[in-house]
């Protein structure tokens, strides 16, 4: 072990080395604590849904449009509206609203109003397992009536 002398006191390389280790991190540490946290798994499912100038509801890659969930699955909707025939005083050109089975009324947090381009709206699915519907609530186009899409919420188990 090699010794080092510095102002009448011995140090070992170790012990320096050590030293200096423990310095840097305690004047980084600050730094360290700013950061941003390191993501994990539960971050939102993506789920793209195309709301088009026909007044149609689509999902890029499926032949049908509809939508599997989780009971309580945390989900990031990225939802892209194109402009149809008509649209609202605001500027909304598509709505999305997803309803319940049974007695079609509104999922509370599942009202979206769509401005033309592409919107991100992150949302906890229903706990209750079942059929649902999205349905378009601009009057777009003469097609109006058949813009609606299935969302299916399946047991958390599952």
């Amino acid at each position: 072990m090699r010794i080092i002398k510095h102002k009448n006191k011995s140090f070992t390389a170790l012990g320096r080395v050590c030293g200096i280790a423990f310095v840097s991190l305690w004047l980084v540490h600050p730094f360290l604590a700013a950061q941003e946290p390191i993501k994990t798994a539960t971050e939102p499912r993506l789920i793209e849904v195309i709301a088009d100038h026909k007044s149609r509801f689509s999902v890029p890659g499926q032949s049908e449009a509809a939508i599997s969930v989780k009971a309580g699955e945390k989900v990031r909707l990225r939802i892209t509206a194109m402009k149809a025939a008509n649209r609202n005083r605001d500027g909304s050109v598509h709505g999305f609203t997803l309803l319940h089975p049974g007695d079609h009324k509104p999922v509370d947090g599942w009202d979206f109003l769509l401005q033309p381009g592409t919107q991100e709206f992150v949302v906890t699915a229903p706990m209750e397992p079942g059929n649902y519907e999205v349905v378009c609530t601009v009057i777009c186009s003469g097609n109006h009536e058949h813009m609606s899409m299935k969302f299916t919420v399946l047991p958390s188990d599952q």
